[in-house]
């Protein structure tokens, strides 16, 4: 079993990562993709009058703050555009994709935060009315069910609270839990950038190998939403998941080169 997260950047090449998925589908491996949507939705936030805001919190990670309207254009193009262009990518090569959002089935699951502790202007301010989370469990009825079926499952945020609330969940760290919960010999991190950088955004700065050990380590040389990756990758190891792969989704056979151990291998 091999969980895929592939994130939504710029430049990221899904046309390669559908076809590398489909190759490797059919020659009989498990597996299950999960992907982002986060450049796509900042442009359709933007084209709707309700632009993102992005607030970083006092351990320095940086997250959307996520309104009622801001979760509904999320929704629309995560479970939507995002979503379905991906199924879509996959049904025309042979593929059967079923693409399902973290709230359907209760897949993702998780606590609501309704308030959110940012730092802004040097000062610590608590903001109201977020809707977002962090899944904390995984119900992998459905899943299994659509393996058995064998059917590709295509998996995005949200998440459902426990009082069935859409919330706003971080991909990898939900792509990470999935992993854990079906107990997946690999997870790869696929996005924009060869691997984790030392000296980002010099690509000649790969850091090859990082020891399961000493994930939390390497959060220094982690910039902005390589945070969250890296954090997903502390969390899918400690949950037994036995490689992670931060690869390069821009070209080529990404989900290959990262099997193969392109990119940045935590084992």
């Amino acid at each position: 079993m091999i969980v895929v997260k592939v994130g939504g950047s710029a430049g990221i090449d899904y046309d390669a990562v559908c076809a590398d998925l489909a190759r490797r589908w059919k020659a009989g491996e498990k597996l299950i993709l999960v992907h982002g949507g986060s450049g796509e939705t900042n442009r359709v936030a933007e084209a709707l009058g309700h632009p993102p805001r992005f607030v970083t919190s006092p351990s320095g990670y940086t997250s959307r703050f996520t309104d009622r309207q801001t979760l509904e254009i999320f929704e629309m193009v995560y479970c939507g555009k995002m979503n379905k262009g991906i199924v879509e990518r996959l049904q025309r090569l042979g593929v059967n994709a079923v693409g399902l959002s973290g709230l359907d089935g209760r897949i993702f699951e998780g606590r609501h935060k309704d308030s959110v502790r940012i730092v802004e202007d040097g000062k610590t301010k608590i903001l109201r009315g977020d809707h977002t989370g962090t899944v904390e469990k995984v119900n992998t009825d459905l899943i299994d069910l659509l393996l058995a079926g064998g059917y590709l499952p295509v998996l995005t945020p949200p998440a459902s609270s426990y009082e069935g609330v859409a919330i706003n969940v971080d991909g990898d760290r939900a792509a990470a839990a999935l992993a854990v919960a079906l107990k997946a010999d690999a997870l790869l991190l696929l996005s924009n950038v060869p691997g984790l950088l030392r000296a980002y955004p010099d690509e000649s700065s790969l850091i090859r190998e990082i020891p399961a050990a000493d994930v939390e380590s390497y959060l220094e040389f982690a910039q902005d939403r390589m945070k969250k990756k890296v954090l997903g990758a502390a969390e899918a190891v400690q949950g037994g998941v036995r490689r992670v792969i931060f690869g390069d989704a821009r070209a080529g056979e990404p989900v290959s080169a990262a099997l193969g151990g392109a990119g940045t291998v935590v084992s």
